[in-house]
């Protein structure tokens, strides 16, 4: 038990830089190891010590040797006892060691070992990582058929073991994209290459092989986004909406849907057509823009002209400038993104072409997955609205006067139920819900998503409702004979910079069993809201008009009034999911 104190504050201290520490404690761990007899523990402890020897070599290149050291102390303690577990973590491990010296060949035939051993005792918390490790390797040494292969087992074990995974029973203490999301990524990327082996010259028999690895990367990234939702909000729930799926390319011949994938090196555009898929290579990488996604939103929201539109112009260049033309010649009206990381939180209406502004060009709308979605026009036959809200400060946030004509202005169009001020609790909500056949619910009232789906809330005059709680409310609607079509959040905020933040936004239509959502990245203002919302259910109400298109209507109708003009206002309003 020292021993293991001792690797643990170790690699605590490891993690903070201090190296000197780190080293002290490792060696006191060591001297306690020593002394103690053979066992499945000190066989694991030794595994430990070296992979926090293998993060200390980052700074000091020799400790490499030491970590080394002790993995093939672990591998022979665990032949002697004929623990194969162990040996599957030992064998895995230092051939992650000789990978990181780049000698492939010796770490494939450990890293196939550690397959072995994982799959003789059924341990797929451990042989995902071999299988993915093989991956690497055959990748690293051009192998790229059999690299495919090993990363399409390593996927495959994820996908039957995802439950355990996103709630950390296998050990995994991090989120889910930092501790899977490279897998997805990595085989994607495969996936793309092989379809670059096949471009010149793309023939016409050629052409469906380049189609299908197209395809198949982007539905690799897709179950990396489902199971990222499912890992944020804690259950299965997102995949309700499965049976309703469609494909959206098929779903209106006036709408384009830009799919970025962000890789370490590059970042590539899948941009669906009505009649074909094709391929963008942005020239930057994938962090790089998600830097620039992050800079543009600080500087947007610091209300910073020269700054935001220079970002703006940059990330235009890079989205929409190469497929412009394609958007033309095809008569698209709708753009339809599915953000990825940082991008989540990407202000896509204010984007710039240096005279207009994306929003001015096109109906927008988001998705957090094409697999998530179930795209079909609103109905505007007995449409029947729940609108609450408060205009009372609250805790640390301040009163919402216009909440009142807000909730008036929605009201005098479509009749319906309100609640409003006291009026307006977790509990009456709940019970109102229960009542009544609504298919639009409005809430306008301060809340926030954060990077915990059970932390994130909207506010009442009576306490919290958290977004699990919202979602148990409203989701009694989609057995309904007519379902939610549309759930407004109209004064929430996203926590800034929190790009797993952004998955409770991207997701809460999806989490409440929504068709669509409207809601907002930012704190925004309250009288800008409350004409930007009005004019959003005027244009609604009007038969023929997409959500997407009501969407930019009220966003105009800010940009034209002079004190509402500046993409603060406007910008941060993303319609989800369904854009019809």
């Amino acid at each position: 038990m020292a021993a293991r104190a001792l690797i643990h504050a170790a690699r605590v201290a490891a993690r903070d830089q201090q190296v000197h520490t780190a080293l002290a404690w490792l060696t006191k761990a060591g001297h306690h190891l020593r002394q103690e007899p053979d066992s499945h523990d000190k066989a694991y402890d030794l595994l430990l010590m070296s992979r926090v020897y293998h993060e200390l070599a980052d700074s000091t290149p020799d400790l490499i040797l030491q970590a080394a050291k002790t993995a093939q102390d672990a591998v022979r303690i665990a032949q002697k006892l004929g623990d194969t577990r162990a040996l599957a973590y030992a064998w895995g491990d230092l051939g992650r060691l000789y990978e990181a010296e780049q000698r492939y060949e010796d770490a494939l035939d450990l890293t196939r070992r550690a397959v072995l051993a994982a799959q003789q005792q059924q341990l797929p918390e451990s042989l995902y990582r071999w299988e993915w490790q093989t991956g690497r390797l055959l990748r690293a040494l051009g192998r790229l058929p059999a690299a495919l292969d090993a990363y399409e087992r390593a996927l495959a074990t994820v996908q039957s073991m995802r439950a355990a995974l996103i709630r950390g029973h296998s050990g995994i203490d991090q989120s889910f994209r930092q501790a899977l999301g490279q897998l997805y990524l990595q085989y994607a990327d495969l996936l793309l290459q092989k379809a670059t082996s096949l471009e010149q010259p793309i023939t016409a028999a050629s052409y469906p092989a380049y189609d299908y690895y197209l395809q198949q990367a982007r539905a690799t990234v897709e179950q990396f986004k489902t199971a990222e939702l499912r890992d944020y909000f804690g259950d299965a729930c997102v995949d309700a909406a499965r049976p309703r799926t469609q494909i959206l390319e098929r779903v209106t011949a006036n709408a384009g849907i830009i799919y970025p994938i962000l890789l370490a090196d590059r970042t590539e555009l899948l941009v669906s057509l009505a009649s074909e898929i094709k391929r963008v290579r942005v020239p930057a990488e994938g962090p790089r823009v998600e830097r620039l996604a992050q800079t543009f939103h600080n500087s947007l929201l610091a209300r910073d002209p020269q700054r935001y539109l220079r970002h703006a112009k940059r990330l235009y260049d890079w989205f929409i400038r190469p497929i412009e033309a394609d958007f033309k010649a095809a008569e698209v009206q709708t753009l339809v993104f599915v953000p990825d990381g940082a991008l989540r939180l990407l202000p896509l209406a204010a984007l710039y072409d240096g005279e207009q502004f994306l929003m001015q060009k096109y109906a927008l709308a988001i998705t957090p997955s094409l697999t998530l979605t179930d795209p079909r026009p609103l109905s505007r036959e007995a449409v029947d609205v729940l609108a609450a809200g408060m205009t009372e400060a609250a805790e640390d946030f301040p009163p919402l006067p216009a909440v009142q004509e807000e909730l008036n202005s929605i009201q005098q169009l479509y009749g319906g139920t309100v609640l409003l001020n006291q009026a307006f609790s977790p509990r009456r909500l709940h019970q109102t819900v229960q009542q009544g056949a609504f298919n639009i619910v409005h809430i306008a009232s301060h809340g926030k998503f954060t990077a915990d789906a059970s932390q994130s809330f909207l506010l009442t005059p009576h306490g919290k409702l958290t977004l699990v709680q919202l979602a148990e409310t409203v989701g009694q609607l989609q057995f309904r004979e007519r379902p939610l079509e549309l759930l407004t959040l109209s004064a929430c905020e996203t926590a800034q910079g929190d790009d797993r933040a952004a998955l409770g936004l991207a997701g809460v239509a999806i989490q409440a069993g929504a068709r669509s959502a409207l809601a907002t990245l930012w704190r925004v203002n309250d009288a800008a809201t409350a004409l930007l919302m009005r004019t959003f259910y005027q244009h609604l109400s009007m038969p023929g008009t997409s959500r997407a298109r009501a969407l930019q209507q009220a966003q105009l109708k800010l940009l034209e009034t002079p004190s509402y003009a500046s993409p603060v206002f406007w910008a941060p309003f993303l319609l989800i999911n369904n854009w019809l």
